[in-house]
């Protein structure tokens, strides 16, 4: 049986993040979404742990359900993101890690140790002076069980491999504790595709999470298992995951990796954007006022590969491109993503086909077309990867689009109800 798991947001206690961001509207847009097994983010903020306490429930299985109202059948898991920033090797170095615990008392204890190297209350994702691998250490201490995962591996900042404070390897950032690291984030701005260019990933399972900060933005990259009823639990999905198991864990969910804010080299202040493989400044500096620019994920990735692109690695799970509904229903409508003709064709469609992955991923186009002609013709565009891209560089975010000036699609019909 298909689960689809996003295992990385965060809550309404982290910064720059939608107040709804709560037990309820999470559960709320994972059943439209589709998702089955979703992460609770930031348990070491000790309000949302209390949040957590009073609104889920462990089940015996490492996961967590809702105590009422039930939530459908979705389950929680407990993960939570940290940020650390420390010097290595003379240089600055900030690197955020996703944490996944198989209990509550792990998370508290974690919380206990945790508190007096920084501000707890301050941020769903807490600032530490702690380095990655002293994090790992006293996590793994705690509880053996759990798991460390470098997140969005290749961001600039804040990112194991990221071009401003990073590192150019595993063996680098965590040291003698590398054998326990199974697994990176590749973030919105790579794909697996560019991962498998670096050998040095070949025994590293790549998952892919929303990273969200509202209910919306769920899902937008997840995680596919293929799992009996008995195997939904802790155990099983961190097993997969250390495993490299593509026969359980056969795809992730992904965006194309230009629609990431970080996907191009540019400088966001003077409208700079390039392509790194067309074109390169000396001393990565901005043409426009001298500044450095911000490297890139594709710049980055090519920096440490020793593949060339467009190496196929089998041995890896699998990916799949989409595109979130509402940005497909926007575009084919001519409106905002947020506008409210977009989010009323969205509840029709959704409430229609079940949920956004079973209408993006498994729905015939033909049957979308007898309710939407023109949802179904840019759906059918997304699946086959007829898309035109503006990469995202310097945090501003990329464009894709189904529906170009020279692409005539299909007039929008009514409603049928």
């Amino acid at each position: 049986m298909r689960y689809i798991a996003d295992f990385h947001l965060h809550s309404k206690f982290s910064r720059a993040t939608s107040r709804d961001m709560d037990l309820a509207h999470i559960s709320k847009s994972a059943k439209i979404k589709g998702i089955d097994i979703i992460g609770t983010g930031d348990f070491t903020h000790p309000l949302w742990l209390a949040e957590i306490k009073k609104n889920l429930e462990e089940d015996g299985s490492g996961l967590l359900t809702s105590k009422n109202p039930p939530a459908g059948g979705l389950k929680f898991i407990i993960t939570g993101e940290i940020s650390s920033i420390y010097t290595q090797g003379g240089k600055v170095r900030k690197i955020h890690t996703i944490i996944f615990v198989p209990d509550i008392k792990t998370a508290n204890n974690i919380n206990e140790k945790l508190t007096g190297m920084g501000n707890l209350y301050s941020d769903g994702r807490p600032i530490l002076g702690l380095s990655a691998k002293d994090l790992a250490k006293l996590i793994l201490t705690i509880n053996p069980k759990s798991l460390i995962i470098p997140a969005h591996a290749w961001t600039p900042w804040f990112s194991i491999f990221g071009s401003n404070s990073g590192f150019d390897s595993i063996e680098e950032c965590f040291e003698d504790l590398t054998s326990n690291i199974y697994s990176i984030e590749t973030g919105l701005s790579s794909d697996p595709e560019m991962n498998w260019r670096l050998s040095a990933l070949d025994k590293i399972t790549l998952i892919s999470n929303s990273d969200a900060h509202s209910p919306a933005n769920l899902g937008r990259e997840a995680n596919v298992f293929e799992l009996e009823e008995n195997e939904l639990n802790y155990k099983t999905i961190t097993d997969i995951i250390k495993k490299k198991d593509s026969k359980k864990f056969p795809y992730t969910i992904e965006f194309f990796p230009e629609e990431g804010k970080y996907h191009f080299d540019g400088h966001r202040n003077c409208n700079v954007i390039v392509n790194p493989f067309e074109k390169k400044y000396p001393n990565n500096l901005c043409p426009s006022c001298g500044k450095k620019l911000t490297i890139g994920v594709m710049n980055r990735v090519d920096e440490l590969a020793d593949r060339s692109a467009g190496f196929h690695n089998v041995n890896f799970p699998a990916s799949r491109h989409l595109i979130p509904l509402a940005e497909i229903i926007a575009e084919s409508l001519g409106v905002q993503k947020g506008s409210k003709r977009t989010q009323e064709e969205y509840l029709r469609m959704v409430n229609h086909f079940g949920s956004e992955f079973s209408l993006l991923l498994d729905t015939p186009t033909d049957k979308i077309a007898q309710i939407n002609p023109k949802l179904a013709q840019g759906i059918e565009r997304m699946r086959q990867g007829e898309i035109e891209t503006e990469a995202g560089y310097d945090g501003v975010f990329g464009k894709i689009k189904v529906f170009g000036k020279d692409k005539e699609a299909a007039p929008a019909q009514t409603s049928l109800f």
